[in-house]
């Protein structure tokens, strides 16, 4: 089992401490025997999310008015999950991101009638949900994004693409954004609730990736949405992104965190049970060394994500840089420290099916999506500037 002494910390409290001991247990009972399952990946996706709907845990993604745990979203109960998930399956971490990612925009800026029609379905598993942002030609330039939604009467008519979609093909709706032209770049963005069977969506694409994944690319022609479906405001898109970017991108780097533990246990198993030259690889320093800077990576990880999600839970303000941060660290650190763990294994760290090597794959992704680490770097980077005029 993982370390658990940073349940300690005071970021969290008692609440937080049970959720983790009863997830970890949940997960060594119903996702354990799974994790090494890859053979059909969109039906496994479909049974997790169901399981995780079954177990309750997909209640910390929705607000306690439609079924969930919280008034708000708890952001440390959403990076203690993922963590959780991730150490044993990246595709079970992967269902249950995307029921709060997914809805999470519908949670904030959702009316009444949006957030009564979808969220208690997406708490119970019934639904399954999806974040339609990136497009061929604007992934990190959101501003470049070609996607159109035209008013016509009570509907707005989509036209355009979008791709790199999790759950695209599975989702029974999307978060949608699209370019309304209220004003340039992204302040003419709005974002829309778009059920998957309406007429001119489609799934024109499936992409396949090293860590099978259901992604894909979502076609829109004259697609019809009711102006109801909107989110907020007309030109409130980027708005709405960001919004919901900002409580979940410190659960990127949990899932990143929870990789890297995973990481560490199996190099520490390996280390002090394989032989070489006359003595265990623990007793030699070179791998002490490497094993040192892996818990070192860890913990440094750990801190900068649950300070992320306990400011954001606590002080209830953004968290832009904090979570900048954690991502940044988190996904970079666990790259480093699985790439540390499969060195360790030697030959075994790249035979198909080891753990090592499922994580060396799985790992990689998380550095670019949600904003790649170079995003990261100058978000960071225009909020230190920020603060700095404003010191002067």
């Amino acid at each position: 089992m993982a370390d658990t002494t940073f349940l300690d910390w005071p970021f969290f409290d008692d609440g937080h401490r049970q959720l983790a001991a009863e997830l970890d247990a949940w997960t060594e009972a119903e996702i354990a025997p799974r994790e090494h399952e890859e053979d059909d990946i969109d039906t496994l996706s479909r049974n997790f999310v169901e399981l995780l709907g079954r177990g309750g845990w997909l209640e910390y993604s929705v607000p306690a008015k439609h079924g969930g745990r919280f008034d708000t979203l708890d952001v440390r109960s959403l990076c203690l999950i993922r963590e959780t998930l991730a150490r044993r399956s990246g595709l079970a971490d992967f269902a249950f991101a995307m029921q709060g990612l997914g809805s999470a925009s519908i949670s904030l800026f959702g009316s009444e009638d949006l957030q009564a029609k979808y969220l208690r379905q997406v708490g119970n598993g019934g639904r399954i949900a999806a974040f339609a942002l990136s497009e061929p030609e604007a992934g990190s330039d959101v501003a470049a994004m070609r996607t159109t939604a035209t008013l016509d009467g009570n509907h707005y008519v989509l036209n355009g693409s979008k791709t790199w979609i999790s759950n695209a093909g599975l989702a029974h709706q999307y978060v949608v954004f699209a370019r309304t032209g209220e004003a340039p770049g992204a302040k003419g963005l709005s974002a829309f609730v778009v059920d998957a069977d309406t007429p001119g969506c489609s799934v024109s694409e499936r992409i396949h990736v090293i860590a099978p994944h259901p992604l894909g690319t979502l076609s829109f022609e004259d697609c019809r949405v009711p102006a109801t479906q909107m989110l907020g405001s007309p030109g409130e898109g980027f708005k709405v992104a960001m919004a919901t970017l900002d409580i979940f991108r410190s659960t990127v780097g949990a899932a990143a965190l929870g990789f890297a533990r995973r990481a560490l246990d199996e190099a520490l198993l390996r280390a002090k049970a394989r032989e070489a030259f006359g003595q265990k690889l623990a007793d030699m320093q070179l791998i002490q060394g490497k094993l040192g800077e892996m818990a070192l990576k860890v913990d440094a990880a750990a801190l900068l994500i649950y300070r992320a999600a306990w400011t954001k839970d606590v002080l209830g303000q953004r968290v832009t840089r904090e979570a900048s941060m954690a991502k940044l660290y988190a996904t970079e650190a666990a790259q480093e420290v699985i790439d540390q763990a499969v060195q360790i294994f030697g030959g075994l760290g790249v035979v198909s099916g080891q753990p090592v090597e499922r994580l060396y794959r799985e790992i990689r992704a998380l550095r670019i999506y949600e904003g790649t680490s170079e995003i990261q770097k100058l978000v960071i980077a225009s909020q230190a500037l920020a603060a700095a005029g404003e010191g002067v």
